[in-house]
């Protein structure tokens, strides 16, 4: 049977009875079966017109380059050392398997997701008629064989014995691949009609040549990759041939090959509800809501820069630091049960971090992809990440990632370069890491700042937070309690509204430049006014003084006489100068192009005085 694998095509009977006989499994990060009754019986429809049903993808089994964990097709029974895993066309086999080879019923589902039971058959005299559409002649019947309506109080077909099949000639498909009992169905099926009667035997006989035999010799393309192929390639050959479904995460592959040491990884990244043990993603998440985004992947390349550092370190192996897919997939169990939990709790420093830095919601976080290696460096630093003099080189670092916009494409050689970089900067203030090294500004770049869909547009407001800014109203620190009991968003300083009338242009008035954190009790003081009017109406209210409104509103970078004066243009250059120095001394370089023909035109000559 190995020889007809290699070949291109091979037939479906034997595929299903290597299948049965546990030769032919699936790998553990495959997802259960989920096809519903229709999509059921058009394949069934497919394959009784000799239709393509797309090419079916195996790995064979037993290499030491591949160690997955292994599990039976739904509906198999019998266990044995397979000599293939199915890669692709899981759910096809599955359903061809279930409603076309085993005798129970065909746990599936109907078009509105609901679970029920089935039995598939052929209606023998709509399978020979040309104007029957060949869907319409395979008919699903619930798992008692008969099916009923009002209710369930009629009975509109009973097919609960051989008998009343054979009287409304409803061939069974699941015995359609063993030839000896269709053989046994189709002569019962003929003396209980009596052989005298000719058109039912000349039905039985077309129906015998034109589908039964033509199912039997039905063929499939099946591509066999050898048992030696590395993971990654595996990875990347499924995420290729299953574009119609959901990718296979890297997770998933990892968790195959664990299982393969009954390791459990899954558990101990989820969980278990029912068992009542929190897996270390909710351990995180109940440590910091701002690591709700986080995902198994991020933790697990986060614990392969670790344990790549290390072993570099240590061992001298010659394997650089690196997290890419390859590397995730060779990464070994004894080094995750190693670090799992020193990467844990780095996760939980990061979050930690990001909160000193005025970062307090997921959605603020510029990007959720720098928590990969903050949290590994965490994790290598150690009691060494508490040190003043390294936490002023995270804070620099971290900010040239995000001002820099540094973490905005392909990541995972800068996850290499920050890990090795950072540490060997932490010993060497020559050896500035690249990312601190590279990241510049530009000052136009505020312009541009329009949403928070921007990592720098969030950077900056987290900035305007950390560097002291307070409640307009209250005089309260906008800190992670502030935002804890108070809605707090991003609005204009300028309201919206009067900038419109004002006629200003768009695309300075709804930059960053003109906006600031403000909680939503201010904001309604706020609402379209002037700024001299709602300073005067929170003035005037008793919400604060004049002399504390002034210092309020100046901790959010702002003049205020310029505020207070309605005057826009000035105003807006100078929080625009404010920003670029608050960016520059958060950098620890200077802003470039200053004296630029963009900047001057964009946000005014004044821009480049003094």
């Amino acid at each position: 049977m190995a020889s007809s694998f290699k070949s291109n095509d091979t037939s479906i009977a034997d595929i299903l009875r290597l299948i049965d006989a546990g030769a032919v499994q699936l790998p553990d990060f495959q997802r259960g079966w989920v096809w519903d009754d229709g999509r059921i019986k058009a394949l069934v429809a497919s394959i009784m017109k000799s239709y393509p049903v797309g090419a079916l993808m195996f790995l064979e089994f037993g290499g030491d380059t591949v160690r997955f964990k292994r599990r039976l097709f739904t509906g198999a029974t019998k266990d044995a050392t397979p000599d293939y895993l199915v890669l692709d066309g899981q759910q096809r086999l599955t359903s061809i398997y279930n409603a076309m080879y085993c005798h129970t019923p065909v746990p599936t589902r109907t078009d509105k997701g609901q679970e029920i039971e089935r039995y598939y058959y052929h209606d023998i005299e709509k399978c020979l008629d040309d104007d029957v559409d060949t869907v319409d002649a395979i008919l699903s019947v619930p798992s008692d064989r008969m099916v009923k309506s009002n209710f369930g109080r009629d009975v509109d077909l009973d097919l609960t014995s051989h008998e009343k099949e054979y009287e409304k000639q409803m061939f069974p498909l699941n015995i359609v691949f063993d030839t000896a009992a269709w053989v046994a169905w189709t002569n019962g099926c003929r003396q209980y009609h009596g052989y005298g009667n000719s058109e039912v035997m000349q039905r039985i006989d077309d129906f015998t040549s034109k589908v039964l035999t033509q199912i039997q010799l039905y063929k499939v393309p099946v591509i066999s990759l050898d048992k030696e192929t590395p993971k990654e390639a595996v990875c990347q050959v499924f995420e290729n041939v299953n574009t119609g479904g959901v990718s296979l995460t890297v997770f998933e592959l990892v968790t195959a090959s664990f299982a393969a040491d009954d390791f459990a990884l899954r558990e101990d990244w989820e969980g278990d509800f029912k068992a009542g043990i929190i897996g270390r993603r909710g351990r995180m998440v109940k440590a910091s809501k701002l690591l709700s985004g986080v995902t198994s992947t991020d933790f697990l390349q986060s614990l392969t820069l670790v344990s790549r550092y290390w072993r570099l370190l240590s061992e001298d192996d010659g394997r650089a630091v690196s997290c890419k897919k390859k590397d995730v997939l060779s990464l070994e169990l004894g080094d995750y049960k190693k670090y799992a939990d020193l990467v844990e709790q780095g996760f939980v420093q990061s979050a930690q971090f990001l909160g000193e830095q005025r970062i307090f919601s997921t959605r603020d976080i510029p990007y959720s992809t720098h928590l990969v290696p903050m949290s590994a460096l965490f994790a290598i630093l150690g009691k060494r990440a508490q040190d003043s003099v390294v936490r002023k080189k995270l804070g620099r670092w971290y900010w040239c990632g995000v001002l820099g916009e540094m973490y905005g494409g392909a990541n995972e050689t800068r996850y290499a370069s920050d890990v090795t970089g950072f540490t060997a900067w932490v010993d060497d203030d020559e050896r500035v890491p690249d990312t601190v090294d590279r990241a510049n500004f530009y000052p136009t770049r505020l312009l541009t700042l329009q949403t928070r869909q921007s990592a720098a547009y969030k950077g900056i407001m987290a900035l305007v937070l950390k560097q002291g800014a307070v409640d307009f109203m209250s005089g309260m620190p906008m800190d992670f309690t502030f935002y804890n009991d108070n809605p707090v968003d991003i609005h204009h300083i300028f309201p919206q509204d009067y900038c419109r009338k004002q006629n200003y242009p768009r695309r300075r008035w709804n930059s960053v430049v003109n906006k600031t954190p403000i909680s939503a009790r201010t904001n309604r003081v706020v609402k379209g006014a002037a700024p001299s009017s709602y300073a005067a109406k929170i003035i005037h209210d008793g919400h604060v003084s004049s002399d504390d409104f002034d210092r309020y509103m100046a901790s959010h970078v702002v003049d205020v006489d310029l505020l207070r004066a309605d005057d826009f243009n000035r105003y807006f250059v100078e929080r625009a100068k404010g920003l670029i120095r608050l960016i520059s001394d958060t950098m620890g370089k200077a802003v470039t192009n200053l004296d630029g023909d963009d900047v001057v035109e964009g946000f005014g000559a004044a821009l480049t005085e003094g």
